[in-house]
């Protein structure tokens, strides 16, 4: 074990109490607080993250599950000054409203754009076999995870689709 957890590319020590959660850790160690803490029981998605490309709710993890991971957090995707693809068309589309659900809509909306780039199938796929597509219906069951209180989904999904296109 090397007791360390890259987060956003750089290396950092594992906190101390075994009982931080992943989501704790970056917010009140790291002071990465682009992940936000919603419901703290993995029912609203604000908390995303991509661990190893792989998107989880980081409120329920322990950060010392992590040793050695890859973390990358809404502040790793993009910059104001640089933002990503999905950051930029989040911003078009006025997929947010609050804004509070955003860092974690983005997140996920990364990391999805991937399972499909990755031929991974989901519940509202056609086939399990194949090339997967960004429909509609794909991104709205793939982002099911993810509440927006303010109801901003239909602009959420018309930033995902454009994006999906433009890298199609």
């Amino acid at each position: 074990m090397s007791d360390t957890i890259s987060v956003n590319g750089e290396q950092h020590s594992l906190p101390s109490d075994p009982r931080t959660s992943l989501l704790d850790f970056l917010r009140h160690d790291l002071g990465l607080t682009g992940t936000k803490k919603g419901c703290d029981h993995g029912q609203c998605g604000a908390c995303t993250v991509i661990v190893n490309g792989i998107r989880i709710n980081s409120c329920l993890t322990l950060a010392a599950m992590h040793d050695g991971d890859e973390i990358t957090t809404i502040e790793g995707l993009g910059t104001p000054e640089n933002p990503s693809a999905l950051q930029k068309a989040f911003l078009e589309h006025d997929g947010f409203q609050c804004g509070y659900c955003t860092p974690g809509q983005i997140c996920s909306a990364t990391a999805m754009l991937q399972e499909i780039a990755n031929n991974w199938p989901s519940d509202a796929s056609e086939s399990l076999e194949g090339e997967m597509a960004a429909t509609g219906e794909e991104i709205r069951e793939r982002m099911s995870g993810n509440l927006c209180r303010c109801g901003a989904y239909a602009n959420i999904v018309a930033a995902i689709s454009e994006v999906a296109e433009e890298s199609a």
